[in-house]
C-alpha cells in the first residue's frame, strides 16, 4: 500500500510552525492546507476539527514539558524541576513559546473535543497529584504551605522569568537560571527558619 502524502504529525508539525509565528487563532483548514499544499480532505481524513489538531497539539505540547519536570521530581530534585523550564525553553524555543505564551484557551473556544476529554481529564489527575510530589520534592513533606511554596518555586517562577524573552523570542539568559535559583534557596531557607523558630521539625 503506498505511504499516505500527508501523515498526522505533518498537520501537527504545520499546525506548531503557524502558531508560533501568528499565535494558535491563526491555524485553520486553510492556513494548514496552504503551507502544506494539501487537499482539504486530506485533513479531515485525519483530524475531525480544527479543534482537535490543536487540542492535540497543545496536549503534546504540555507532556513533552513535563517529562524533564517529571524526571527531577522523580529524582525529588526541587530545584533541577524549576531549572527545567528555562533549559527546555532554550532547547525547543517553539514549543514553548506556544505553552508559556498563550493559555490553552487561545487553541481553541468551548469545551476539549470528545476525542480528547479522556486524555486531558487523565492529564489534569496527574497534575494534581504532582503537588505533593513537587512539596516533597522541595521540603520534604507536603501539606498546605508546602505544596503552595512548590508550585510557586518550581511552577510559577520559572515560568515568570522565561516568559518576557520567549514574547522577545530570545533565548533565556543564564542569569535567569541565576535568578531562579537564587529565589528557589531564599524561600527554602526562609520556610526552614520560619520552622525552627515555631519549634517545628
Amino acid at each position: 500500500m503506498p505511504r499516505a502524502r500527508f501523515t498526522e504529525n505533518d498537520f501537527l508539525g504545520a499546525a506548531q510552525a503557524i502558531a508560533t509565528e501568528h499565535g494558535p487563532a491563526a491555524v485553520t483548514v486553510a492556513s494548514l492546507n496552504e503551507r502544506l499544499n494539501a487537499p482539504t480532505g486530506s485533513f479531515y481524513h485525519r483530524f475531525a476539527s480544527r479543534n482537535v489538531l490543536l487540542g492535540m497539539l497543545w496536549l503534546k505540547t504540555v507532556l513533552d514539558f513535563q517529562k524533564g519536570v517529571t524526571v527531577a521530581l522523580d529524582a525529588k530534585d526541587g530545584l533541577a524541576a524549576a531549572l527545567h523550564t528555562p533549559a527546555w525553553a532554550r532547547a525547543y524555543p517553539d514549543e514553548a513559546r506556544l505553552l508559556l505564551v498563550y493559555d490553552r484557551e487561545d487553541f481553541f473556544a468551548g469545551d476539549w473535543p470528545d476525542e480528547l476529554r479522556e486524555r486531558v481529564a487523565e492529564m489534569t489527575r496527574r497534575m494534581e497529584e504532582a503537588a505533593s510530589r513537587r512539596a516533597f520534592a522541595v521540603f520534604g513533606r507536603s501539606g498546605a504551605e508546602e505544596a503552595r511554596l512548590a508550585q510557586f518555586l518550581i511552577s510559577e517562577v520559572p515560568v515568570a522569568a522565561v516568559r518576557q524573552h520567549l514574547l522577545r523570542r530570545e533565548a533565556p539568559p543564564p542569569i535567569v537560571d541565576h535568578l531562579i535559583s537564587t529565589t528557589y534557596r531564599a524561600i527554602v531557607a526562609d520556610y526552614r527558619a520560619r520552622r525552627r523558630k515555631s519549634g517545628r521539625p
